[in-house]
């Protein structure tokens, strides 16, 4: 039985949002955001549109007691929310951030307690699915305490839960978020790429409306600059027997790069204005000065009369209050730093600056080398250019071999400052002038902090078979390493083909066989399976095996696991045939069949994590 409520739930790097539908209300049910009651303030529970994805895990005694209680449970001891981005930032090492950053770092122990970052080891710790899971199972207590419905049936686990990840994340990273997501109880689950949730809420908030300002070869660029990431998606328009339907083509790679990188250049930019002045900040207080100037930055774009907003920063020792380090951020110099800096403006054919790899390296988030998101931005142009020749798109955007987009749609909350969307503005004008193609103009009325939870519940809609849907399938081509067979080579390894098992674009819910010759699988012993994406190798259907595809598509986590072989003792390779399908929820299962059908198993990424 199909629950009252569909629900879209926007699991954000900075922070996290939850909108729902009644679907018994009307034909045409609205989408309304829900206001998420959190602690704001030792003792003080207030409901806030958003929900900042923070966790704080306060030491013993750091707390008065009760300070952290909230209306359906008075001895919390940890906070989720305002209060956690607030107090935590003054205490950096009991604070979890950008824990969904983590969640998409295969070169960490993401089912580990690794977080807080660089917290000591006698510190309370949790691991990144973990702090996942305690933002998600907030949002879930605070609708079954405060939400429209109050019944059993109407509590947020038994409802269809839309959930959002980045267009860019991989297998890995999806099937992580949905662990996450079965930990705070939800089963009735549905992923959704968050570029296409924030189209889908324009086509929400436009209604009938959108077809007017799109229209057939219209390519559509969703530029989505949050707190951590940069993900880009490209939805062409297109005529399908008289009728408009949309189509997600391609998406960028995963870019950490965002918000926090903006927060984190200003606040090193104020630290050496403070060190021309003799004030040196010890690294607890960087990262106190780093919220700070986040919450400069936010006070200027959000009121453009303001020429200057206060940063301060706690002082060392027993006298605090009068140690307190102070410093104006002048305007002109944030917006001098983070336009030119994050937006410089390029020809259409640049590419991201590559920084020499470093023998030894801090363990941490793998960041982007090159904070130019226009560079990046031209770079994924550019990839998709030979993939999409000869689309309608594509002739319509203009000089032969440039894809330009021809409608921009904005999301994530570094637009909502008015600079960032016309720097970006002009720099695709300028791309379009020297291509001989028109300016793309942006599309109206996107809503930069709730999009993405809006238009997961109204996906949630489509999904009954009310709205208009976004063709799609899987954001890029799945690949499974097959060892060539060939003589042994001192010093070489034996190279590794590339067998097509999903192709671009393969629908949730939809099952293929794999053609072609069987393979040998080993069994009775642990073996690494070796996994490849690639956002443009858009025409190889399954069983396609490419031998040169470094360059064309990249490793993504493997899996190391051990098959059992029915009666066998010890290793044994067993002649067997492939079988992939995506689940509805979004998830890639490969299956392996023996050659007689007696025996199969299944490959998932419950990833081993490396430490």
């Amino acid at each position: 039985m199909a629950s009252r409520y569909v629900v879209g739930i926007d699991l954000g790097t900075t922070n996290s949002a939850l909108a729902y539908v009644d679907t018994t209300a009307g034909d045409k049910p609205p989408v309304t955001p829900f206001a998420v009651p959190q602690v704001v303030s030792q003792g003080a529970v207030e409901e806030r549109p958003l929900l900042p994805s923070f966790l704080y895990l306060p030491g013993d005694g750091e707390q008065p007691a009760g300070a952290l209680k909230l209306p359906w449970d008075a001895a919390r001891d940890y906070s989720v929310g305002e209060y956690a981005r607030a107090y935590g930032s003054q205490v950096p090492t009991r604070l979890v951030a950008s824990a969904k950053s983590w969640l998409s770092h295969p070169g960490a122990d993401r089912k580990g307690p690794i977080l807080p970052f660089r917290a000591p080891e006698t510190g309370r710790r949790v691991s990144p699915v973990e702090a996942a899971t305690r933002y998600l199972k907030h949002l879930a207590e605070a609708w079954n305490h405060a939400g429209p419905g109050k019944g059993t049936a109407d509590k947020l686990e038994a409802q269809d839960i839309v959930l959002t990840v980045p267009a860019s994340f991989d297998a890995a990273a999806r099937d992580l978020t949905i662990e996450a997501a079965r930990a705070a109880g939800f089963e009735n689950l549905t992923l959704l790429e968050e570029p296409q949730a924030a189209f889908y809420a324009w086509l929400d908030r436009t209604g009938d409306g959108w077809r007017e300002h799109v229209g057939v070869g219209d390519l559509v660029l969703v530029a989505d600059v949050g707190g951590g990431t940069t993900d880009f998606t490209l939805i062409e328009v297109a005529e399908d027997g008289g009728n408009l339907n949309l189509t997600r083509l391609a998406v960028g790679d995963h870019l950490l790069l965002g918000g926090d990188n903006m927060d984190l250049t200003l606040a090193y930019q104020v630290s050496q204005a403070l060190a021309k002045n003799n004030t040196k900040l010890d690294a607890g207080q960087m990262v106190q000065l780093t919220y700070a100037c986040r919450g400069a930055k936010e006070q200027l774009f959000a009121n453009p009369r303001l020429t200057k907003a206060p940063v301060t920063v706690l002082g060392k020792g027993r006298s605090l209050v009068g140690g307190t380090i102070k410093h104006d951020l002048p305007r002109a110099d944030m917006e001098a730093v983070l336009i030119d800096g994050f937006f410089p403006e390029c020809a259409r054919d640049a590419e991201p600056a590559r920084a020499r790899t470093v023998g030894l390296q801090e363990l941490g988030l793998p960041y982007v080398s090159d904070p130019g998101i226009t560079r990046h931005l031209a770079a994924f142009l550019s990839r998709q250019a030979e993939s999409l020749a000869g689309r309608e798109s594509a002739k319509k955007a203009g000089k032969k071999g440039a894809v330009l987009p021809t409608a921009l749609l904005f999301n994530g909350g570094v637009f909502k400052a008015d600079p960032m969307r016309n720097r970006l503005l002009g720099v695709l004008a300028s791309w379009a002038k020297s291509a001989k193609a028109d300016a793309p103009r942006e599309l109206p009325g996107a809503d930069l902090d709730l999009a993405v939870a809006r238009g997961a519940a109204y996906y949630g809609l489509v999904r009954r078979g009310k709205g208009v849907r976004i063709r799609g399938g899987t954001a890029r081509a799945y690949y499974v390493g097959v060892e060539t067979a060939a003589p042994a080579v001192p010093g070489l390894a034996p190279p590794i083909k590339a067998l097509c098992v999903a192709p671009f674009g393969m629908e949730e819910g939809t099952e293929a066989d794999i053609p072609g010759a069987e393979f040998g699988l080993v069994t009775g012993e642990e073996a690494e399976f070796r996994f490849l994406g690639s956002t443009t190798r858009r025409t190889d259907a399954a069983g396609t095996v490419v031998d040169e595809w470094e360059g064309q598509a990249e490793e993504l986590a493997p899996i190391r696991t051990t098959l059992e072989a029915k009666g066998a003792a010890a290793r044994q390779v067993v002649p067997v045939h492939l079988h992939s399908k995506v689940t509805a929820v979004g998830q890639l299962e490969l299956w392996l069949f023996s050659r007689d059908g007696k025996q199969r198993w299944k490959l998932e990424y419950n990833v081993r994590e490396g430490r």
